[in-house]
């Protein structure tokens, strides 16, 4: 798969709520993620651990209130897209978020993925 198929597969499945079947089907095994600097999770590697990072983050929210993903830009073998959530936390209550996620493929696999986001 290319860039471009990459990059709407992850979409649409981000979109139903399938973050963590998209890590199994298009992840590389040994991944690298990235979250701002001093946040949970700052700098992981591997497909597991980044399955193990996004169920912690799944699990912490109480309630989905809303949510959109921009369609993707492709450049090459990168691809970026905005998420909006509008979400209720069970230890922090209810949050507007708004992100920008960078992706590297290669070989049909999500290899870098890095997010950017405001930490009011």
């Amino acid at each position: 798969m290319n860039t471009w198929g990459v990059a709407k597969k992850w979409k649409e499945m981000c979109e139903k709520g399938k973050n963590l079947e998209c890590i199994n089907e298009l992840y590389a095994e040994n991944v690298v993620s990235k979250e701002m600097p001093g946040m949970p999770g700052e700098h992981i590697i591997g497909k597991q651990n980044v399955w193990n990072k996004n169920k912690a983050w799944l699990d912490s929210v109480e309630e989905f209130h809303g949510r959109s993903i921009s369609a993707p830009i492709v450049a090459g073998n990168h691809f970026t897209t905005k998420m909006k959530f509008d979400l209720t936390f069970k230890d922090r209550g209810r949050q507007q978020m708004e992100e920008l996620a960078i992706f590297e493929v290669k070989d049909g696999k999500i290899t870098n993925e890095h997010f950017l986001y405001a930490m009011d």
